[in-house]
């Protein structure tokens, strides 16, 4: 049976790439932190879960030889990446150094799947963007994702690593307990109807079913070359309308208010060109409207 190794499979997109994996027959070995049970770590399809922060120590305890690592642990938040910037770091920068140098010294023959961010690119000049545009991050989190992408073309380069790089534009879907569809739906449903910006910033919205299908497609075009994708739907949704839909789907006749306030680290536009995802033959399945509704269903049930 082909072996996984997902880190900060505890987290959002590391939970549903450990299901993803555990579906297409591989067993499931998983590192990171978090507070649930075997019972639920068994349902996200994940054979063995260690506790622990991924560390060259942990690596070497834990690791073993996977066909594949999928390195899904790291920050998850610009704003985390503003105030604690030390942390920030740590959580992406190291993580993916004791990763890389765990492969290349101990199991040179497994493949790496990582997961980067549009934070890469901070204010883009044109849209859709592309790969191979300027990267120009404007948080900690863009600049630490960005040295991580670095360290794999390295590790590629240098050492013969097989590599391949998502950079994941706005990870939504059931379970998400953080960022704008959260927030949008605790707000509103306490009656508190403002939010930061114009209201027609631009962001392509991914199904997170649909960015560990990515996740997986990429084990077949990880290389030495480490090619990196942008993982989207190719689509610019308004943040306008995106909080109006979920006005109504909780039922509200108030509408939304901008404050016209851009925050620090929130760039304007983002629109994901697929021309290299594409080729690698994936295409994301799940239409935003229906996965909107489907998740304030979820929220109105308590999110439970």
């Amino acid at each position: 049976m082909k072996k996984a190794l997902i880190t900060g499979a505890y987290g959002f997109v590391g939970r549903h790439v450990a299901r993803a994996a555990a579906q297409q027959g591989y067993l499931v070995t998983a590192l990171g932190h978090g507070a649930w049970g075997r019972e639920e770590w068994r349902d996200w399809g994940i054979q063995e879960w260690r506790q622990a922060d991924v560390t060259p120590e942990t690596m070497m305890t834990y690791a073993g030889e996977p066909d594949v690592i999928f390195h899904c642990a790291g920050s998850g938040s610009v704003f985390y990446s503003v105030s604690h910037p030390f942390q920030d770091y740590q959580r992406t920068v190291s993580t993916m150094l004791s990763v890389l140098e765990y492969i290349r010294v101990h199991s040179p023959g497994t493949r790496l799947v990582v997961p980067s961010s549009a934070g890469v690119y901070g204010v883009a000049q044109r849209m859709p963007i592309r790969v191979a545009d300027p990267l120009n991050p404007v948080s900690p989190y863009g600049v630490h994702k960005r040295i991580a992408e670095e360290l794999c073309q390295s590790y590629a380069k240098s050492f013969g690593l097989q590599v391949a790089i998502a950079r994941l534009f706005s990870v939504y879907g059931i379970g998400i307990r953080k960022q704008l569809i959260w927030d949008a739906c605790q707000k509103m449903s306490a009656g508190q109807f403002g939010f930061a910006g114009t209201g027609d910033e631009t962001r392509d919205w991914l199904h997170v079913d649909d960015a560990a299908s990515l996740m997986l497609t990429g084990v077949a075009h990880a290389s030495r070359d480490c090619p990196v994708v942008n993982g989207g739907t190719g689509a610019a949704v308004a943040i306008r309308d995106v909080v109006v839909q979920i006005a109504r789907e909780l039922g509200l006749s108030q509408s939304p208010e901008f404050s016209g306030q851009v925050r620090a680290g929130d760039p304007v536009h983002y629109q994901a060109d697929l021309e290299g995802a594409l080729a690698w033959g994936w295409r994301p399945q799940r239409v935003l409207a229906a996965e909107l509704s489907a998740y304030v269903d979820w929220f109105k049930r308590g999110a439970p």
